[in-house]
């Protein structure tokens, strides 16, 4: 097989030319460009296979030569190449089309790697792989899970990136991950995953690398890593904020190099994984604290995925709600067929610092204590509780200011917040306020709402 022809678009030499010749040792063949424009004129005399691209170049930005190189060939590979501080620049040229970013921070030589792989891939595999179920699972029309659903597609296709994810407890970080490998060119591979906090270091290292017989006390015999089980596939760790310093050294070799020892070893292993890691905490707090490797963190933050929480799309929450009624319902063999407007109104007011773990706990115990096959506020007795307490021990919820207010303007303002926290959706925007869509319906031609 002929070897591929790469193009590279970088402006700056010191990353330009020591990655030109780590390329052209490797044989293949390298196109240089260092502006926009003449990438674009190499470009449209060859397509080549794969294009490395930076999105800061000189009369042309690397964003605008991305885009007219995927109208002129769509089976060009493109890859970012970039510092982390344009990370979101990267995450938007992959909405563009972008097939993968990497960090220009790396060594030639990774980055070498990194491209021989994706060509690999796409010679051996040229067609896009998906699993729709993973997504299903994914509950969510709101425009922030519309955004990040196709984020997660863009993600899956890098195939080899590492993806930080990052959200509150109870977002769904898991299933987000999940949805990345499956919906992978690693899908048909093992997906690995362990929380990180389950265990004690050693542990942890153990459960991780592997150990040799007799390289411990308790090593009575050979223990493979999930690392290493995981070849062609996915790792997911869960909670990383909770691993320990000398833990995360361990992984950050491993992600430099992409190699490892077992415990008590002497053999260098290089198993093909992905590696997604995932925490609730804020994770460049934890590296200006000193409890998190800052080198590590910018390892792991190649793609970063933050996961909104679940008051910041209310309009989900009715989505959710019945979905989780009917699983749960399902669980407990008492199908559920529906959920009283009332109470569908009361859970999208809610805040639910738990989100969605705390909402299906809700749901969960209202489906053991419902009589019938629809939910009533009578199932969920401590409901109203979950509201915030009246502000300076009024009676009231709402303040009533002492100049007084014009009550249209009032309405037409939580009307308006409806309407938006529900993207449009007359029916769950009726839910937030209490009203049915012939109600919502009314007020929206009465304030001539669009």
């Amino acid at each position: 097989m002929t070897r591929a022809t790469i193009e590279l678009v970088e402006h700056d030499p010191r990353v330009r030319l020591p990655l030109k010749d780590a390329l052209a040792k490797a044989g293949y063949t390298v196109i240089e460009a260092s502006s926009g424009e003449q990438a674009l004129r190499s470009f449209q005399e060859a397509a080549p296979d794969l294009v490395l691209l930076a999105l800061k170049l000189p009369e042309v930005d690397g964003l605008t030569v991305l885009k007219e190189m995927k109208r002129l060939s769509p089976q060009s590979l493109a890859v970012i190449l970039t510092p982390f501080a344009t990370v979101e620049g990267a995450i938007e040229a992959l909405k563009h089309g972008a097939d993968d970013y990497i960090s220009s921070v790396l060594k030639p030589e990774e980055i070498r790697d990194i491209c021989a792989k994706l060509i690999e891939d796409r010679r051996s595999d040229p067609g896009p792989v998906d699993s729709q179920a993973s997504f299903d699972a994914i509950i969510g029309e709101s425009p922030p899970m519309r955004e990040l659903k196709a984020l997660l597609r863009k993600v899956a296709a890098t195939n080899s990136a590492t993806v930080l994810i990052t959200g509150e407890s109870g977002t769904g970080k898991d299933l987000a991950a999940k949805a990345i490998h499956s919906a992978s060119k690693r899908a048909a591979r093992p997906f690995m995953n362990i929380t990180c906090s389950a265990l004690p270091e050693t542990l942890l290292e153990s459960e991780l690398f592997g150990h040799e017989k007799g390289s411990f006390t308790d090593a009575r015999q050979q223990k493979i890593g999930l690392l290493e089980q995981a070849d062609g596939g996915t790792v997911f760790l869960d909670e990383i904020g909770e691993m320990q310093p000398m833990l995360q050294a361990k992984l950050l070799r491993f992600l430099e190099e992409k190699t490892f020892r077992r415990i008590g070893g002497v053999t260098d292993i290089r198993p093909d994984v992905r590696v997604i890691a995932a925490t609730n905490r804020n994770v460049p707090q934890h590296v200006a604290d000193g409890r998190f490797r800052e080198d590590l963190f910018y390892r792991l933050n190649v793609l970063w995925l933050k996961l909104p929480p679940l008051r910041e799309r209310p309009g989900d929450i009715i989505l959710i709600a019945r979905h989780l009624a009917q699983k749960s319902g399902m669980d407990a063999r008492k199908p559920m067929r529906e959920i009283d407007r009332d109470v569908l109104a009361m859970l999208s007011a809610c805040p639910w610092p738990g989100n969605i773990r705390e909402l299906k706990n809700a749901i969960d115990r209202a489906v053991l204590l419902a009589e019938s096959d629809r939910l009533t506020i009578a199932d969920f007795p401590d409901l109203g509780a979950r509201f915030a307490a009246p502000q300076n021990g009024s009676a009231y919820r709402f303040a009533l200011p002492a100049e007084g207010l014009i009550w249209d303007d009032l309405e037409l303002d939580f009307v308006a917040q409806a309407l938006e926290r529900a993207g449009g959706n007359q029916t769950r925007a009726g839910a937030l306020l209490g009203l049915t869509r012939d109600q919502i319906r009314y007020r929206i031609e009465k304030f001539k709402l669009a």
